[in-house]
């Protein structure tokens, strides 16, 4: 198996330089090159095409979000992992729908590093616990908050649920092509008619549209099916 080419980006040259000394022993994990600033990732992401970024947010030329915007509308399958100080939600929201395929503090140990950075390549999200907790708060509030509209759900095959149950799990597409008896040709397939159908951008943000509306078994969530059937009477 071929190591995972990744590119760091980070303007405080220390944290940089650290961090690429741990990853240098990695055989998994092939460290193809540094940037200091956004300007200089979008460059050595033309230059190297690494499978992974791990990117700052708050840096001093261009914003790590600018620079993931601009990213990926022109390499939209380079896996680009937030990995920064800021635990601020709208960082996180805007990360997210910008297309980052995760978002990581830098309190997060190596090997969870490590972890995520393996789990991203997968497609599955790589996110803190801490921030994975406040993306749930949100789906919760928003569920839960009055009358809402009919389920989006209601617009998915019967094939699309069940692939959207095993994504509620953080299956990967290789898992779930497994427990369905289909090929990940076709998994993929699935997941993009589902994007389009709920309007999301990615598969990140079809995962925590997963976990959101469903529980880690593939259950809808007792609460979210509550709104439904409330918002179905109020039609």
């Amino acid at each position: 198996m071929s190591s995972i080419t990744v590119l760091l980006v980070d303007d405080h040259t220390l944290f940089r330089q650290g961090l690429s000394a741990l990853l240098q022993y990695r055989h998994d994990i092939c460290l193809v090159g540094e940037a200091g600033s956004g300007a200089e990732a979008i460059e050595k992401t033309r230059q190297l095409t690494p499978d992974v970024i791990l990117m700052d947010i708050h840096m001093r030329d261009m914003s790590g979000l600018e620079a993931l915007r601009r990213i990926k509308a022109k390499y939209p399958t380079t896996r680009v992992i937030m990995l920064t100080v800021s635990a601020d939600e709208a960082d996180l929201f805007q990360a997210i729908k910008s297309g980052a395929q995760g978002y990581l503090l830098k309190s997060t140990s190596f090997d969870e590093l490590l972890q995520m950075i393996k789990s991203a390549c997968t497609g599955a999200a790589a996110l803190s616990p801490t921030m994975a907790a406040r993306i749930m708060g949100e789906f919760v509030r928003l569920s839960g908050g009055g009358a809402v509209e009919p389920s989006p759900d209601e617009h998915l095959t019967r094939r699309e649920r069940e692939v959207l149950n095993h994504l509620a799990g953080g299956a990967s597409n290789k898992a779930i092509a497994s427990g369905l008896g289909i090929s990940e040709h076709t998994v993929k397939k699935h997941l993009r008619n589902m994007q389009q159908k709920l309007r999301l951008e990615n598969r990140v943000q079809l995962a925590l549209y997963a976990a959101g509306r469903y529980d880690a078994g593939g259950q809808q969530r007792r609460d979210v099916a509550q709104a439904d059937g409330a918002g179905l009477r109020g039609q």
